[in-house]
C-alpha cells in the first residue's frame, strides 16, 4: 500500500496548562469550518481532552502512543486518516520532551512538523529564550514555529514575538479570553457534554486563530503505509454490554473498534438511567466519574440485580477503575457521602483530594500481557486475594493489584486493547 500525504501540524508545550487542547480545538474547528475535513489525534492516554477535539472535528479521536500500541498501530492510524483528511492535527501531552517515549518521539517518528504553544501570559521576552530552547533542543526534529497564547494586548503580543529569534517563525498571538477557556476538575478537563456552552467556547477560539498565520494549511506530510495483520474474529456472534454515560465515559474508540474487529456486537448501555443490562454475553464497566452520581447509582437497584444475575450466570464482566468501584460494597466521595454499590466485589474505596496513582502501567493476566494506563484519586480496601500486580512502565513503580471473581476482572488499569488483541478476546470470550 503507497503512502499517503496530508498536511499536518503537531501541537507542543513546554509543559501542560499552556493551552494546547483549546488552541488545537480552535484549530480543528476554524477548518471545518472552512470545509475541510480534520482529523485529530491526541498523544498519550487521555480519555477527556478527545471528547473536545471530537466536537471541535466531527470525528472521533484515537490515542497515538508508542508504548500503549506500538509504532505499526499508530502508523495505520494516521496512515487510515490521512485517506480522506485534508488536515491531520496530533495534539502533544505534557511537555514537548517529558515522558520515554515523549511526544517528540512520535513528531520525529512520523515526520509531524512541531507548533508550540507558550502561554505568555507572565513573559516578555523570555518567550524568544523559551522558544528558542524547544527548537534547538533536539537536533532533527522538525519545528514549525511557534504560537503565543493567553497573550494580555496588542502591545504584549508585539513584545513577545518580537523576542523570536530570526530564524523560527512566530504564527502569532491569541489574546486572552475567559469565554474560550476550558474548565477542569480533578482528573481534568470538564467532559464535552457537560459544558453547555462548549461549541461557543471552541467558536470563539477559533475566530481568534483565524486571525493568526494558522489559518493556511501547513506542510504536507508522507505518511508510510503499515504492517498490520487483521485480527482474527474470535469474538464473531459475541454481543458486549457497553457502559456509557456521564459516569463511565472513559473509553478509548479504538477499544470499541478492536472489539468490532474482533467480529463483536456492541450494545451500549447507561448504568445510570437504565433499569436493566441489554441482552449481552460480556459487559464492559470503563472508567469514569461515579462518584459524582452516587445516589442515582445506589437507587438504581434494577440496573445491580441485572449485573448480579449477570454474573451468577458466570458471563465475563470487564471493569476498570470508576467501573471497578461500582462493583464495589460501597463508595465514599471526597467530601464523606457514602453509597452502595452493586455490591459484586467485596470491598469498599473512598475518594481522596490528593492523588493516588497516575502513569502507565502494564499487567500479566493468564491471557497474556496487556498495556494500560492508571488516573484516580480513590483509596480502595478488598479482602480479596489479587490474581496479578501491575507493573509500571518505568522500573521502580509500583503496581496495583488485578482482581477476579468468577468471569469477572476488575483493577484500576484502563488497559489498550491493542496492546494485546488475543487477551482482549479471552477476557470477553463466554
Amino acid at each position: 500500500m503507497a503512502a499517503r500525504c496530508c498536511p499536518a501540524l503537531f501541537i507542543g508545550a513546554p509543559a501542560s496548562g499552556q493551552g494546547k487542547t483549546s488552541v488545537t480545538a480552535g484549530l480543528a474547528r476554524l477548518h471545518r469550518n472552512l470545509g475541510r475535513t480534520v482529523r485529530v489525534f491526541k498523544t498519550g492516554p487521555d480519555f477527556i481532552d478527545p471528547m473536545i477535539l471530537a466536537r471541535a472535528s466531527g470525528h472521533p479521536v484515537y490515542q497515538l502512543d508508542l508504548w500503549l500500541g506500538g509504532e505499526d498501530h499508530c502508523r495505520a492510524l494516521l496512515h487510515e486518516a490521512a485517506r480522506d483528511a485534508d488536515l491531520i492535527l496530533v495534539e502533544g501531552d505534557m511537555g514537548l520532551f517529558d515522558g520515554e517515549p515523549s511526544s517528540a518521539d512520535l513528531a520525529a517518528l512520523f515526520g509531524i512538523p512541531v507548533l508550540a504553544v507558550i502561554d505568555g501570559s507572565a513573559m516578555a521576552q523570555t518567550f524568544g529564550a523559551v522558544a528558542y530552547g524547544l527548537a534547538h533542543y533536539r537536533p532533527g526534529l522538525a519545528f514549525a514555529g511557534v504560537l503565543a497564547n493567553r497573550v494580555a494586548s496588542v502591545r504584549h503580543a508585539a513584545l513577545l514575538l518580537g523576542s523570536l529569534p530570526a530564524d523560527l517563525p512566530g504564527f502569532g498571538a491569541v489574546l486572552s479570553e475567559p469565554g474560550a477557556t476550558l474548565p477542569d476538575r480533578h482528573l481534568g478537563l470538564v467532559q464535552a457534554d457537560e459544558i453547555a456552552d462548549l461549541d461557543a467556547r471552541i467558536d470563539l477560539m477559533a475566530e481568534k486563530i483565524a486571525a493568526t498565520a494558522l489559518a493556511e494549511l501547513p506542510a504536507a506530510v508522507d505518511f508510510a503505509s503499515p504492517s498490520v495483520p487483521t485480527p482474527p474474529r474470535l469474538l464473531a456472534g459475541r454481543r458486549i454490554a457497553v457502559a456509557r454515560d456521564s459516569a463511565f465515559s472513559f473509553l478509548y474508540p479504538a477499544n470499541l473498534e478492536l472489539l468490532r474487529e474482533l467480529g463483536a456486537e456492541l450494545l451500549f448501555f447507561s448504568p445510570l438511567a437504565d433499569g436493566a443490562l441489554p441482552e449481552a454475553d460480556a459487559v464492559y464497566l470503563p472508567g469514569g466519574y461515579p462518584e459524582l452520581h452516587l445516589e442515582q447509582l445506589a437507587g438504581n437497584a434494577g440496573m445491580k440485580a441485572s449485573l448480579y444475575a449477570h454474573h451468577a450466570q458466570g458471563k465475563p464482566i470487564v471493569a476498570e477503575c470508576g467501573g471497578m468501584l461500582y462493583l464495589l460494597e460501597s463508595l465514599t466521595d471526597s467530601e464523606g457521602r457514602q453509597a452502595n454499590m452493586a455490591g459484586l466485589l467485596p470491598g469498599h474505596a473512598v475518594m481522596q483530594k490528593k492523588l493516588a496513582c497516575l502513569g502507565m502501567y502494564s499487567a500479566t493476566l493468564p491471557e497474556g500481557m496487556v498495556r494500560g494506563h492508571t488516573f484516580h484519586y480513590s483509596q480502595m480496601e478488598s479482602p480479596l486475594a489479587p490474581l496479578a500486580w501491575s507493573e509500571g512502565a518505568r522500573p521502580g513503580r509500583g503496581g496495583e493489584p488485578v482482581y477476579r471473581l468468577g468471569r469477572l476482572h476488575a483493577s484500576y488499569l484502563h488497559m489498550y486493547f491493542f496492546s494485546n488483541p488475543e487477551a482482549t478476546a479471552q477476557l470477553f470470550s463466554v
